[in-house]
């Protein structure tokens, strides 16, 4: 039901979901965009994770973990450990790893065998409760000479897996803060909707909900972060013109310092908006360079 994502192309890393029925029951999948592949910037990654929370508001009941059978490079064992360094134990109770392209497991091994291979994956495997598949669209689709190796044998085990996962949590979903907090949102736009939309129905009011509780956050994300930029820049440079002074051991008396910070900062923040646009903005560039660094935005389980 999902194409594949080209990772050069911007348009295909998006979230989707979409509903099927599925032996007689309902099921809701959200596709997210490869979340943990290097390349993609914050503010690329950003938009897709709040749009992923809000799809999933009030929360999954279920994580599928997707992963490919192939030899592990050092960017793939990254991968692993950034899942297993992001996805908190209480999220991996709800969990359980599918890997795609079967046709590449060697013959006569089985899936759990090959994961064993890899200590960091065989340790998320075991975080997941052991819970592991494989499926392969292009050569297993139809092949019946071994049931193993059969898409149909696979997809039954996995729900079989998923229907255990929901035993064990009795039935609820994974929940946190911020699903919480999307999810009393989303509630409180659906009765505004009800009041001047009733000819619609339920899942469209909720959809509908949906672009806009994104619109609101996605405006308050900006907002938010605009505002950080402009108020650590500034004290960057109020700090950088402190050390100066004190590095060169200026004396001045306290009221002439005071009166000189003060119009310092109405200076810096005239040149802020006016004068020196492009400086400031070199300043707030550097800043939130170094904060990408250090800030992990892959974690919207946590």
């Amino acid at each position: 039901m999902f194409k594949v994502k080209n990772f050069n192309d911007v348009k295909s890393f998006a979230t989707e979901a979409k509903t099927k029925l599925v032996y007689g029951r309902n099921f809701t999948l959200v596709d997210t965009p490869g979340l943990f592949d290097s390349g993609r910037s914050l503010g690329a990654v950003n938009p897709e994770l709040l749009r992923c929370i809000i799809e999933c508001a009030p929360g999954p009941h279920i994580f599928l973990i997707i992963l490919k059978v192939e030899k592990y490079t050092e960017q793939e064992e990254d991968v692993i450990t950034k899942i297993r360094q992001y996805f908190s134990d209480d999220a991996l109770k709800y969990a359980a790893v599918v890997f795609t392209h079967g046709d590449q497991l060697p013959e006569g091994m089985k899936i759990e065998q090959y994961a064993a291979q890899s200590e960091g994956l065989w340790e998320l495997v075991q975080k997941c409760g052991g819970r592991c598949h494989v499926f392969d669209n292009r050569y297993w689709k139809n092949k019946k000479e071994e049931e193993y190796r059969s898409n149909t044998f696979q997809l039954a085990e996995l729900l079989n897996t998923i229907d255990k996962i929901i035993m064990a949590n009795r039935g609820g979903h994974y929940s946190n803060t911020v699903l919480k907090n999307i999810e009393r949102e989303i509630q409180e736009e659906v009765k505004l909707l009800k009041l001047s939309s009733e000819n619609m129905s339920e899942d469209e009011i909720r959809q509908q909900v949906k672009s806009i509780v994104l619109q609101k956050q996605s405006q308050n994300n900006f907002q938010f972060w605009k505002k950080v930029s402009v108020g650590v820049g500034l004290l960057a440079v109020l700090i950088f013109v402190r050390l100066y002074w004190k590095s060169n051991a200026v004396q001045v008396p306290l009221h002439t310092i005071e009166s000189v910070r003060e119009a310092g900062e109405n200076a810096l923040q005239q040149a802020a908006e006016h004068a020196i646009p492009n400086t400031f903005e070199a300043i707030c560039n550097h800043l939130n360079a170094l904060f990408e660094k250090i800030y992990n935005p892959f974690c919207p389980f946590e």
